[in-house]
């Protein structure tokens, strides 16, 4: 099936909402070289979003022009509606998105509480506000509670992986970026990864950039994905119909095995 082929959209129930975040025709180069070409994205409050596709397909590179870390070469990125294009990070950030990087890159030395305020460095609170934010990050993760004053160095990978997610919503995001979240996870913890992100979209209503290496798990969480190849979207869609689609998995996401 080509992209031209696939049938077009259903309505996800996200349709009707204001995007938080927008690319309109973002182009991105690496000096001369072209990673993204006219991609167009909406992520709308409460979405789960995946981006899919293989090695040097414009996953990553989508994701750090949407934090700023890139610049588009052309093309426009809104955030709430207000034009964001050359921004800096710090500005996305304070404008209500955050990361939780590849790798996590927890600060390895600070204890886990000590992480989670640089999070909420943003915000410019007090400390004491800091630390009730911080107490509120532990009523979500009460692992993280119980290692409150252990280095962050000397956790588990799962473990660091939810200090990520708890220091990511230290700046009460509206969106956060997810980047390669199982990365060098067992399967066990893998699993409860994904449904932490699941859990902090439901229930605290936070949309969800994810670009996930394991198609099939970002898909079984998002609402609707995008796939990319050679910097471009040559798919786009409710996420329940791409992973059920046999010529799209094939096509795009490499065959299951039963």
């Amino acid at each position: 099936m080509s992209p031209s082929d696939a049938p077009a959209p259903a309505a996800t129930g996200f349709d009707a909402a204001d995007p938080i975040l927008e690319f309109d025709s973002v182009t991105v180069h690496y000096g001369p070289s072209r990673a993204l070409h006219e991609v167009s994205l909406r992520i709308r409050p409460g979405e789960i979003v995946s981006l899919l596709g293989g090695n040097a397909s414009g996953k990553s590179t989508t994701m750090k022009t949407a934090l700023g870390l890139l610049r588009p070469s052309a093309g426009t990125i809104r955030i709430d509606g207000a034009e964001m294009t050359g921004a800096p990070p710090s500005a996305r950030i304070a404008a209500g998105l955050a990361s939780v990087p590849e790798a996590r890159r927890v600060f390895p030395a600070m204890t886990v509480e000590e992480n989670l305020y640089v999070g909420g460095y943003i915000r410019r609170e007090r400390r004491g506000a800091l630390r009730a934010r911080a107490g509120e990050m532990f009523e979500h993760f009460p692992r993280l509670a119980q290692r409150r004053r252990q280095a962050a160095g000397t956790l588990s990978g799962g473990e660091q992986q939810m200090l990520a997610f708890a220091r990511a919503l230290m700046s009460a995001p509206r969106l956060i970026c997810m980047d390669e979240p199982t990365m060098g996870l067992s399967p066990l913890f893998v699993d409860r990864v994904l449904d932490e992100i699941a859990r902090l979209n439901r229930e605290l209503g936070i949309a969800i950039l994810i670009v996930e290496q394991q198609a099939e798990l970002a898909l079984s969480i998002a609402h609707t994905a995008n796939v990319l190849r050679g910097g471009e979207i040559v798919l786009h869609g409710p996420a329940a119909e791409l992973i059920d689609n046999p010529a799209v998995r094939d096509a795009y996401l490499g065959k299951v095995v039963p």
